[in-house]
């Protein structure tokens, strides 16, 4: 797995699929480990926040909290807590939906639109202007990390295979590889039932049939 995924890479996982699950106390172990591996605060921050658009508020609000009751007890430890660098503001003249549009499509690879958006079209305004547009341009973090916490979120909850599915679609093409996601379930093993495993790798292996990666199905495994 350590080929695979990078220590800071395998924290953003156990944070973002402990806040996704609501988990405060294994949450709180995530949080510190991921600052130890030099995640800054903002980078932590800036994954709790966009957790909202996948398991909403009440998840991300409880998970930001925790994250400063961390912060806290480590100034009181005398631990370091990096603060980080801020996003870059958004020109005056900025377009959410415009912008929000371009990277989506060169996200998903093509432009997005179906029987759901016609049916619900203020969605589609939603999911293009404020995710993909607002949150996404973001620079605090990168697009292959905000889909590595986004996986791991959804792989966390259940209910949400059609979502797991295009993400782990989306998190190909920001360059993740096919190795890296099945890095991805090991990790989950390590922390998580069979339920979430045994599901987000069958996904897994959908996906990565469906595009032709021509992968074995578990090639970080341990070997007998």
């Amino acid at each position: 797995m350590q080929n695979f995924l990078d220590e800071k890479q395998q924290a953003v996982i156990f944070i973002a699929a402990f806040a996704a699950k609501g988990d405060m106390p294994k949450l709180n172990k995530a949080l510190n480990e991921g600052i130890e591996t030099g995640m800054t605060i903002n980078e932590v921050k800036e994954i709790l926040v966009q957790l909202y658009a996948y398991v909403g508020f009440p998840r991300s609000l409880n998970a930001l909290s925790e994250l400063m009751s961390v912060m806290e007890q480590r100034d009181q430890q005398g631990l370091k807590n990096e603060t980080g660098k801020e996003a870059t503001p958004f020109p005056v003249d900025w377009d959410s939906l415009q912008s929000g549009t371009r990277n989506q499509t060169q996200l998903v690879g093509q432009s997005v639109k179906g029987p759901l958006f016609e049916f619900a079209p203020v969605i589609d305004q939603f999911l293009k202007s404020h995710l993909f547009g607002d949150i996404f341009q973001r620079d605090t973090l990168s697009w292959q990390t905000r889909e590595l916490a986004t996986i791991s979120a959804l792989a966390a909850i259940s209910g949400v295979n059609s979502q797991l599915k295009s993400h782990y679609s989306i998190s190909l093409q920001t360059c993740l590889t096919g190795q890296q996601l099945w890095a991805f379930i090991e990790c989950l093993k390590l922390k998580f039932g069979d339920e979430v495993v045994v599901n987000a790798a069958a996904v897994l292996k959908e996906v990565l049939s469906l595009t032709h990666h021509n992968i074995p199905e578990n090639p970080v495994a341990e070997k007998p």
